[in-house]
């Protein structure tokens, strides 16, 4: 099963449930951007805000296989609305393969997750 020291923290998954939330939010707001003005560029202030919410999503996801495969958003060259929905999206599957892998079925109690204070084993 997994080594427990590879495991997420209770408050490592607390954190991630939040940021869940936020990315979610986030990509909706982003999709509808996008769908309107694809090529447009965004202003510094939402790369700023948008970077604020992926920064700490990649930390929790740091020791994960796609973790190398997830990047933030420049504010020098400012992406446009389809680039960062492609960035936000990546993080999404990142977070959904993540949530996959450490939310599991115990017997007896059902699903859960499994952490380093509480392993499933």
């Amino acid at each position: 099963m997994k080594n427990k020291q590879k495991l997420p923290t209770e408050a490592q998954i607390q954190k991630f449930k939040m940021l869940d939330e936020l990315i979610d939010s986030i990509y909706h707001e982003m999709k509808e951007f996008s769908k309107k003005k694809p090529d447009e560029p965004l202003n510094k202030f939402k790369v700023k805000n948008i970077n604020r919410i992926i920064e700490p999503i990649k930390e929790i996801l740091k020791d994960e296989p796609t973790s190398e495969f997830l990047d933030f958003l420049d504010d020098e060259t400012l992406p446009s609305n389809s680039d960062a929905i492609l960035i936000i999206g990546q993080f999404k599957a990142s977070m959904k393969q993540f949530y996959s892998k450490y939310y599991l079925y115990e017997s007896g109690t059902g699903h859960r997750w499994s952490t380093k204070e509480n392993p499933i084993f």
